[in-house]
């Protein structure tokens, strides 16, 4: 039982790094700003509870919801893989593949899902329990949601802070870690 629970700093690190770049706070910023304006609040502590409560119920109940409609594990991960690839190309491009709409009032849809909790984070959960054990990617989640709502808190003080710009790099730069781990997925899900 104690070897089961044991943590890995190295997979902790690691998922951490890859959920924070798929979740994409920091990206994220300009759509949670305009949304802030549309409401003029943002409630950060149940948009950051339920992520968390929805990532970690798809952790462990997501297995068992693809066997249900048959699928395995190893195809979800490579269409995740696809999404994963396609959420860095806009990244790095500065495209936008997915049109979404912003719904006329912010709630916990459209905050915690799908800008926090999106398909993109579901399917790297998934991709991430092929590879990582649970309980290291359960700290990630925590780690990342601590993120989450520090980012929503001071949402506009880092808009301030970073600048169109450096938003601008950063989110780049988080593309490029997406693509290699799109293809890193993809690879290690084929046999190739």
């Amino acid at each position: 039982m104690s070897e089961y629970l044991k943590f890995d700093h190295k997979q902790i690190l690691s998922v951490t790094m890859i959920l924070f770049a798929i979740i994409d706070i920091i990206g994220s910023i300009p759509v949670v700003i305009e949304l802030r304006k549309k409401a003029g609040h943002i409630q950060s502590e149940k948009a950051t509870i339920v992520s968390m409560i929805l990532m970690t119920l798809f952790l462990f109940l997501g297995t068992e919801l693809l066997n249900l409609i048959g699928l395995d594990v190893a195809s979800f991960a490579i269409a995740g893989s696809f999404v994963i690839f396609f959420i860095a190309m806009e990244m790095i491009l500065g495209i936008n593949l997915f049109k979404e709409d912003v719904p006329e009032s912010v709630s916990i849809v459209p905050l915690a899902f799908p800008l926090i909790a999106g398909a993109g984070t579901m399917t790297t959960l998934l991709s991430l329990k092929s590879e990582y054990d649970t309980q290291n990617i359960l700290v990630g989640i925590f780690l990342n949601m601590i993120f989450v709502y520090f980012v929503l808190k001071k949402v506009i003080w880092l808009e301030r802070l970073m600048g169109k710009s450096g938003l601008n790099v950063l989110r780049k730069a988080f593309g490029i870690i997406l693509l290699a781990i799109a293809i890193k997925l993809f690879k290690n899900n084929t046999g190739l």
